[in-house]
C-alpha cells in the first residue's frame, strides 16, 4: 500500500511541475523545437533543473541497497544502440515534434480533460498494441 501511496504522489507531483512549466501546452513544447522560426527557449530551464536534479542524486541513490519503497531498483540492463532504440527514438521525437506532445504531458492532460490529450494517450496505447503484434509476428517467422 505504501508503494501505490508513494507512487500516486510521486505521479502527481510530476504532473503538477509538468502542468506549471507548461509543458502540457502543446503550443510551448512546439515553439521550443521551432529553432529556425518562433523559438521559445523556456522549456530549457526546465531541462537543466531535471538534468541538475538527476546528476546530483543519482549516483548517491544508487549507490543504496535498494529502494526506500520497494526491494530493489528496475534499471535497464541494455546499453548497446541498436536499431530498434534508433528507430523508436525516430518515431518517438517525430511524433513529439507533430503534435507538441511528449506521452508524460499528454497523460497529465487527461487531468484537465483535454481531448487532444485524450487523442494522443489513445495513440500511444495504439502504438504499444501495434508493436506486440509485430514482435509476435516477427517470433512466429
Amino acid at each position: 500500500m505504501r508503494l501505490i501511496l508513494m507512487s500516486l504522489l510521486s505521479g502527481t507531483l510530476f504532473g503538477i511541475g509538468l502542468a506549471l512549466s507548461q509543458m502540457t501546452n502543446p503550443d510551448k513544447v512546439i515553439n521550443f523545437l521551432d529553432l529556425a522560426g518562433n523559438w521559445d527557449s523556456s522549456l530549457l530551464f526546465v531541462m537543466f533543473g531535471a538534468l541538475a536534479v538527476t546528476l546530483l542524486s543519482f549516483s548517491k541513490i544508487l549507490k543504496r541497497s535498494g529502494s526506500l519503497f520497494d526491494k530493489q531498483f528496475y534499471l535497464s540492463n541494455k546499453s548497446a544502440i541498436d536499431k530498434p532504440l534508433i528507430i523508436g527514438a525516430a518515431i518517438f521525437g517525430i511524433g513529439w515534434g507533430m503534435s507538441g506532445y511528449c506521452p508524460e504531458p499528454s497523460v497529465a492532460g487527461l487531468g484537465l480533460v483535454n481531448i487532444e490529450a485524450v487523442v494522443m494517450v489513445c495513440a500511444i496505447y495504439l502504438g504499444f498494441f501495434a508493436h506486440g503484434v509485430y514482435q509476435r509476428m516477427s517470433k512466429d517467422s
